[in-house]
């Protein structure tokens, strides 16, 4: 029989919000719906073609079955019905009600009667919605869910549907799962940055449209941020990005601004494999890693929280812990290091301990000692060498000035002599580390503003950096007179844009890509991989190029992995997630 309950307060003022702003524009008239003799309305016809339903404002009478009941999380539930025969339209709908809802399960049939209103920002995609004044379950029913093998054009005649996605779902991105319990996943495999595979501009636009056809949020159904646990991954730890989902059920939802999948069944999950450290031909190995902000605090277990990194001493252990871990494995012969505290080079220095946890059980690891900075950035690029297998050649060289200092931090180049049993056992070449300007907006002006080419801010100063950086090494800088050089580092660039453009053109090549071809990625922002990190060689030493790869260690990780798998605890340190850049590594054959 009919419910009328008193009302209940969080569903009145949720009530009032969908309908604030909502109203038919002014003068528009509604089309008049087509009911049944009982004057029930298919749900098809309050959702219509378009984008807002053609009985925005009306009383109508539905009927359906609840898919859905998430009145405690989202604040209503969602109702299907057998359909009105029309493909373009959903049959589908989301309810809400000021009274109190009467327990309503998944599989109860009702009879509904309500005004229509649309929820959310017109302008971002709104959600047709039943504000329900009367409330009547009739029974129980059964609504089978619609299969989908591909991503639709468009997603508007499903919502508020219940579908199965009957494709494989690839897991790209999970930066909203501890705070929104969401899941960014796609269709098709991995979504890559546009201006990773193709030039800024109109190329890119239509990458990053296909991105947003194929991608899909996979949602908790709940509206709280913070939630803790996950009840769509069953206890599981968050998977690695890569991981595939398979016959994922939910409704659709258009929430926040985006299309997502309120989930109603745990998630059937194929983790992605961690995969091992790798291995590349070649008798001189250098490794490429951005530390994520390695601070010391004061070098002596104070002056904590510090400003960018760890907050804590043990933070700073696990990190540590986990960087070395990282280099070991990688087994290099020198690496170019970023993000790190510059704070000198004494024996408190950031610097100076990560080497020292490094020689920890008889490492031979040393630093090379600009003697100050390079430059006045809070932070740094460095080299760290093994002494049996490289000797300094000269003195440090930094290109200070222009955008250096400034915003890209200050290049730092060292030759080196090969060295194997106590001699010289090849040519002299030169490591550049390298740091430039982040693509975060602030500050950013005129050409440095945003250019809506898929490039984001600060791109000027980062071709600018490019250009002067490419400038100097032709001067060569060390004085050593080789031509075997190799600049390497996290250019905050992707392999199709500008900056990278110029240096290729230049004649600097891709040790990654060394054909043409796409290469891997080294960074995940928003769902999205593509390579900021970057070991480009001049033409004489590309010849001598035996292998490169890059080690998916920390960008497909989540973000607490190496917590969770106990860096500085009772277990042996492990090198999950110790940045938020995966490390290079390149073979040379010297």
């Amino acid at each position: 029989m009919p419910v009328a309950r008193r009302p209940c307060l969080p569903a009145l003022l949720l009530a009032a919000s969908l309908a604030a702003g909502c109203e038919l524009p002014t003068g528009t008239a509604a089309p008049q719906p087509s009911p049944r003799a009982d004057g029930v309305v298919a749900i098809g016809a309050v959702q219509g073609r378009g984008d807002a339903s053609p009985l925005l404002g009306q009383e109508v009478t539905v009927e359906g079955v609840v898919t859905g009941n998430f009145a405690r999380h989202l604040g209503g539930w969602f109702v299907q019905d057998d359909g009105d025969g029309d493909p373009a339209t959903s049959d589908g709908l989301f309810v809400v009600s000021d009274l109190d809802e009467p327990g309503l399960r998944a599989g109860d049939r009702v009879r509904l009667q309500g005004r229509v209103v649309e929820h959310g920002d017109r302008a971002r995609g709104t959600l047709t919605t039943l504000q329900a004044g009367r409330i009547e379950v009739t029974g129980r029913g059964e609504v089978a869910p619609l299969l989908l093998h591909a991503p639709p054009v468009d997603w508007e005649p499903y919502e508020g549907m219940r579908v199965r996605i009957a494709a494989p779902l690839t897991v790209s991105g999970q930066h909203q799962l501890s705070r929104r319990g969401v899941l960014h996943a796609s269709f098709g495999g991995r979504l890559a940055v546009p201006t990773e595979v193709v030039p800024p501009g109109e190329q890119a636009a239509r990458v990053a449209a296909d991105n947003a056809r194929r991608l899909l949020l996979l949602d908790d159904a709940r509206a709280d941020e913070n939630p803790g646990r996950t009840w769509y991954l069953d206890d599981r730890p968050p998977p690695r990005l890569g991981s595939v989902a398979r016959d994922v059920e939910g409704i659709v939802d258009q929430r926040w601004g985006e299309v997502r999948l309120q989930l109603i069944a745990p998630l059937r999950l194929e983790p992605a494999d961690r995969p091992p450290p790798p291995t590349v031909p070649g008798n001189l190995r250098l490794a490429v890693l951005n530390l994520h902000n390695l601070f010391n605090g004061d070098g002596r277990g104070g002056g904590f929280p510090t400003a960018r990194g760890a907050r804590t001493p043990a933070q700073l252990r696990a990190q540590l812990d986990a960087l070395v871990a990282t280099l070991h494995a990688l087994d290099p012969h020198a690496a170019a290091l970023m993000e790190l505290e510059n704070d000198g080079y004494g024996p408190d220095s950031s610097l100076a301990q990560l080497v020292a946890a490094l020689n920890a059980g008889g490492g031979d690891w040393a630093f090379v000692d600009a003697g100050h900075g390079p430059g006045g950035d809070v932070i740094r690029v460095a080299i760290v060498y093994r002494r049996s297998r490289l000797r300094p050649l000269g003195a440090p060289a930094t290109l200070e000035g222009g955008p250096f200092g400034t915003r890209s931090r200050v290049p730092l180049a060292q030759a080196f002599v090969p060295r194997n049993d106590g001699r010289d056992s090849g040519p002299a070449f030169v490591l550049v580390a390298n740091h430039f300007k982040s693509k975060g907006c602030g500050e950013a002006r005129g050409a440095d503003a945003d250019q809506g080419d898929g490039q984001a801010c600060w791109n000027a100063t980062r071709v600018e950096s490019a250009r002067r950086l490419a400038a100097w090494m032709a001067r060569d800088p060390t004085g050593t007179g080789s031509d075997l050089a190799v600049i390497a580092g996290d250019f905050n660039s992707y392999s199709q844009e500008d900056p990278l453009r110029l240096l290729r053109a230049e004649g600097w090549v891709d040790a990654l890509a060394p054909s043409g071809r796409r290469g891997p990625h080294s960074f995940v922002f928003d769902g999205l991989a593509g390579r900021l990190d970057h070991a480009l060689l001049s033409p004489a030493l590309a010849r001598r190029l035996a292998g490169a790869a890059v080690w998916h260690s920390n960008a497909d990780e989540p973000a607490n992995a190496s917590d969770r798998d106990g860096n500085g605890g009772d277990r042996p340190p492990r090198p999950w997630r110790s940045s938020d850049h995966d490390p290079l590594l390149v073979g040379l054959d010297l």
